[in-house]
This record gives structure tokens, C-alpha cells and sequence, in this order.
């Protein structure tokens, strides 16, 4: 899924956008660090994880105890899933490019450890933060 699909799969999410942000491959796609990613990884609050429940959807508990949620074919909720903190950026809620890496890091898989070199990279060559995220207020 590009960055368009998933702008769409999030758009097409029945549920207030202040309960969930971006995390994983799909933080990374929206910040532009790959093209592509398998599926819409959300983190989302206890709140909205209770009303998906409320709301009949099937769930599994993580090995910390959250709940973890499929929503349709492609959309996945983490419970409490969050590193650093989360910014608006473009009207969505994503997770910071420092809490991605922090994510990435305790994931420690293969395919996690190839997307911090491409984290890494994509730092090392962005332009200032002013410039990437001009609605965020730069300290």
C-alpha cells in the first residue's frame, strides 16, 4: 500500500482520528522513508480498543497484556503501541520519527533491523524538521 492507499484506508476508518496514530511501516511510508508497506499498523488508545471490542472485533492479547485488533483486510490496532511521543502532521496523527526508531529497535526483527538503516539514512539526508513538518512547532 503507497502513501495514497493508506491516506484512503485512513480515511475510510470509521473511528475519531484523535484515537489512533501511525506506527511502523506505515509511519515510514507516510514520512516518505519507503514507498510501500503490507498493511495500516495503527497505536490506539484503551478507550478506542474498548469500543472495537464493544463493537464485536475479535482480539488477541499481546505478550504486555494490550489488545491487539484486525480491522478488515489490511488495518491493524495496537493497544498502548507508542514510543516517544505523537505528532499531527497533514491532519494525522503519526508517531515521531524518534518513537518509530525506538519501535523498530524493540522489534529487533530482521526486517526491523533493515528498516532503521533506511531510518538512519533518511535522517542523515532529510532537510530540517522545519522544512519536512511546517506545521509543527520546531524547538
Amino acid at each position: 500500500m503507497d502513501r495514497n492507499g493508506l491516506l484512503a484506508a485512513l480515511a475510510a476508518f470509521p473511528y475519531d482520528k484523535e484515537e489512533y496514530w501511525l506506527i511502523t511501516g506505515a509511519a515510514m511510508v507516510f514520512y516518505g522513508m519507503k514507498e510501500e508497506t503490507a498493511d495500516v499498523d495503527l497505536g490506539c488508545g484503551a478507550a478506542l480498543a474498548s469500543r472495537l471490542e464493544k463493537d464485536g472485533f475479535l482480539y488477541r492479547r499481546t505478550e504486555d497484556g494490550m489488545r491487539h485488533f484486525r480491522y478488515g483486510e489490511n488495518v491493524e490496532l495496537f493497544e498502548g503501541w507508542m514510543a516517544d511521543a505523537v505528532v499531527t502532521v497533514e491532519d494525522v496523527n503519526v508517531v515521531t520519527v524518534e518513537g518509530l526508531l525506538e519501535m523498530k529497535r524493540r522489534l529487533g526483527r530482521e526486517k526491523d533491523l533493515r528498516d532503521i538503516e533506511r531510518i538512519e539514512r533518511w535522517l542523515a539526508n532529510a532537510p530540517p524538521r522545519s522544512l519536512l513538518f511546517p506545521d509543527q512547532a520546531v524547538e
